[in-house]
């Protein structure tokens, strides 16, 4: 079918005729013929308007991208083809826990709203996005977001909105945090009963800590009376590092998650932050999100009986890990009862003692672990046994010089006696005595209604938030940390517990994790196609994974002509 074009002579000159017609083949006259099916007119007097309305008919029965070509001038260039699945899910989760809203109508103390507020919504997603599919400093996300993938609502995005955005989100990040909780809890149903806490440490790779400056309470920049005299530190400083590098300026950064691992808030302190008290100033930041009655789940790291006191303030509670090697009476009450284990999850063995009214006592027993306990001690027995054979013919000064370089190495240093005589021995009794501790570790819960198993099941439940600061670290790459400004640095933590947030509830939805679901994600991609009249975008086809990931994540598939823009 086509336009055919005929002449007729008139007074004066000749007059074009425009037909739609095709042509048939003739039998008799074994060829073609052309046969006429409209007529449109004279081509000086023609109809575009109604032309137009026809061809708009007609492209309706095609797929656009076969409309565009088909009224094109020229062949379609096939310019870029950008990842867009990962961003994609990401935006549609974001969106879901209303993310995108809550930033937008935010105002910051002293800041108001930014300039242009869905704009700066857009860099931040971009930024999450980042963190979650392609980690890297804030300069390469910006050229990320404008040239490598695709991410509705941006553009091309400079390194300088990058930081603007940053530093509003910090501005505005204690409304964020409560009112992203009070959203994610609603829409997910999160039980919060429980509430598992614990730090970790990121270092800086610096010649030099940041000069001191005075701080309050919360570790955060202070002046005047705000100001805490003790607390006085820089932000990036030495301290105990969770990461081996005590030579490194670090700091301090502590999370809350809930029992299906969702993340609900991030802290972060100077680097010399010792761990013992913080619990307290997380337990009162959470205090105004009218939550109920809390349980909060803490290594040994934070038994203090401050703390434990401190926890039990407002009718709450606390599930904590003891050291089992305490000089604690209590401890050691406990560990010498004597009573049945009783089998729960897995391989997991409990036994209950109460040794006071107010406290309650779960001695946990893993056969495993203590398989795996003996074989480690054996081995460092016989280090020992080694390094001490043949002491006895060294001069004093020798052997004191052993014993302090055994000192030095505190696996070994545990199971050395020293004799009246001076003379360098393994300790037996202390052998035996720690054989009884293998595969053991003690718990103490002050709420008198959870069963020994609840209160085991709740604490193993704290290495979700272990494997929250894994994921951190290794599929978010909260380091290298590429900022100077405390305010940045805050506010990229901020960002790794936002990725985190996103991912995590990805995870909790499908079953799988998010590196695999990341792959298949990566493999939607836009592909975008120029010519004369115009440009569209086009997804490639989803495979079934794809497809079946979308479905167990409730998010309909991105449209196949993703846009279609004609050319001027």
């Amino acid at each position: 079918m086509y336009v055919k074009t005929t002449t007729r002579k008139v007074k004066g000159g000749e007059v074009r005729y425009l037909h739609l017609a095709h042509n048939e083949w003739d039998a008799a006259a074994r060829r073609s013929v052309p046969k006429l099916l409209y007529s449109f007119g004279r081509e000086d007097q023609l109809d575009k308007d109604a032309v137009r309305r026809l061809v708009a008919s007609l492209a309706r029965l095609l797929d656009p991208a076969d409309a565009l070509a088909a009224t094109t001038d020229g062949d379609l260039a096939f310019s870029e083809s950008r990842p867009y699945g990962g961003a994609y899910v990401l935006d549609a989760l974001w969106n879901r826990l209303g993310i995108g809203s809550i930033l937008s109508g935010l105002r910051a103390s002293g800041r108001g709203r930014p300039r242009d507020a869905a704009a700066t919504e857009r860099v931040l997603f971009g930024l999450v996005a980042n963190r979650a599919l392609a980690p890297s400093s804030k300069l390469a996300a910006a050229e990320w977001m404008s040239r490598d993938v695709h991410i509705d609502g941006v553009a091309d995005v400079s390194d300088d909105a990058c930081y603007r955005a940053m530093d509003w989100l910090h501005a505005v990040r204690a409304e964020l945090e409560k009112q992203v909780y009070v959203q994610v809890a609603d829409l997910l149903d999160l039980e919060v009963d429980l509430l598992f806490f614990d730090t970790t440490s990121t270092y800086f790779e610096l010649e030099d800590a940041d000069e001191e400056a005075a701080r309050n309470w919360r570790g955060e920049r202070a002046s005047g009376d705000d100001a805490d005299p003790d607390k006085t530190a820089g932000f990036r400083t030495h301290g105990k590092s969770k990461d081996s590098r005590d030579d490194l300026p670090q700091i301090v950064i502590g999370m809350a998650v809930t029992r299906q691992a969702i993340p609900v808030r991030v802290w972060c302190w100077p680097g010399n932050t010792a761990d013992s008290a913080l619990i307290r100033q997380v337990r009162d930041d959470m205090r105004d999100w009218t939550l109920g009655k809390i349980i909060w789940v803490a290594d040994r790291g934070f038994s203090s009986a401050g703390n434990r006191r401190y926890l039990q303030r407002g009718a709450g509670g606390y599930i904590i890990g003891e050291k089992l090697r305490s000089e604690s009476p209590h401890v050691k009450a406990a560990l010498s009862r004597q009573g049945r284990y009783q089998q729960v999850a897995g391989n997991l063995q409990v036994k209950e003692v109460r040794i006071s009214d107010t406290d309650r006592f779960v001695i946990c027993h893993n056969p495993d672990a203590a398989v795996r306990d003996a074989a480690v001690r054996d081995k460092l027995v016989a280090h020992l046994e080694q390094t001490i054979a043949g002491s006895d013919q060294l001069s004093a000064t020798k052997r004191a010089e052993l014993r302090g370089k055994i000192s030095m190495m505190p696996g070994l240093n545990r199971f050395l006696r020293l004799t009246p005589g001076g003379l360098l021995r393994a300790d037996k009794a202390k052998i035996k005595a720690e054989a009884n501790l293998d595969g053991k570790y003690l718990l103490r819960c002050s709420d008198p209604q959870l069963s020994a198993e609840d209160i085991a099941t709740g604490y193993k439940q704290l290495l979700e938030v272990e494997r929250g600061w894994r994921d951190m670290k290794q599929v978010l790459d909260l380091r290298p940390v590429y900022h100077r400004l405390e305010e940045r640095i805050r506010a990229h933590v901020l960002l790794c517990w936002l990725a985190l947030l996103l991912i995590r509830i990805a995870e909790n939805t499908t079953g799988q994790t998010w590196p695999v679901m990341r792959r298949e994600l990566d493999r939607i991609h836009l592909g975008t196609f120029t010519g004369p009249a115009g440009t569209f975008r086009q997804r490639t086809e989803l495979t079934k994974p794809a497809r079946d990931l979308l479905a167990k994540l409730a998010i309909d598939p991105p449209h196949q002509i993703h846009q279609l823009a004609p050319g001027t």
